[in-house]
């Protein structure tokens, strides 16, 4: 089965989570930065990942996963909230939505990754650190702990999730070529 990893990061998040999915997708994958637009025809499957900006896919990945067509494609993500938050359901399921129906969707993760510390500067500016019903994007130091904890992944678990997953998309795969 030959492979293709196709990542955006931002902190370096998303590239760890691609470099491990890609140790269990070896040794017939190539791994590369979205930025390099490499060309997937002739992969088996097409692994994008993304880092969640605004509940979806960044920009970056955002226009690389519209591109894909007719292909098998398996999705992963990174963010600053809880994986299991439904923010963090809803925002890989917006990428997920950005392909085309051609695709067949072969899986997908998520996990959380440290936050960009001038994005968190750039919401103290904007926010404050007053939460209200109207202002929940405030830095306050309940939002502060959360960035510290994110600050910790993707850890070992995180990585080894996600190898967990890739290794059971690859042996489905695998068992539907053979057939």
């Amino acid at each position: 089965m030959k492979s293709i990893v196709v990542y955006s990061s931002l902190t370096g998040n998303t590239k760890m989570v691609g470099e491990a999915i890609a140790e269990v997708l070896a040794p017939n994958c190539d791994i590369y930065k979205v930025e390099d637009n490499p060309d997937i025809t002739g992969y088996d499957l097409v692994v994008v990942g993304f880092w969640v900006d605004k509940g979806t896919a960044d920009a970056k990945a955002s226009k690389f996963l519209k591109s894909i067509r007719n292909s098998k494609v398996a999705v992963y993500a990174t963010l600053g909230a809880e994986p299991d938050s439904e923010h963090a359901k809803t925002s890989l399921q917006n990428g997920i939505d950005m392909l085309d129906s051609s695709n067949e969707i072969m899986g997908r993760f998520i996990c959380q990754g440290k936050i960009d510390p001038k994005l968190l500067e750039a919401m103290k500016k904007m926010f404050g650190t007053k939460v209200s019903k109207e202002n929940f994007h405030a830095v306050d130091e309940k939002r502060l702990e959360r960035h510290r904890k994110a600050s910790t992944h993707p850890d070992e678990q995180d990585l080894a999730n996600a190898k967990k997953v890739f290794s059971e998309i690859k042996a489905k795969m695998s068992g539907e070529m053979n057939l």
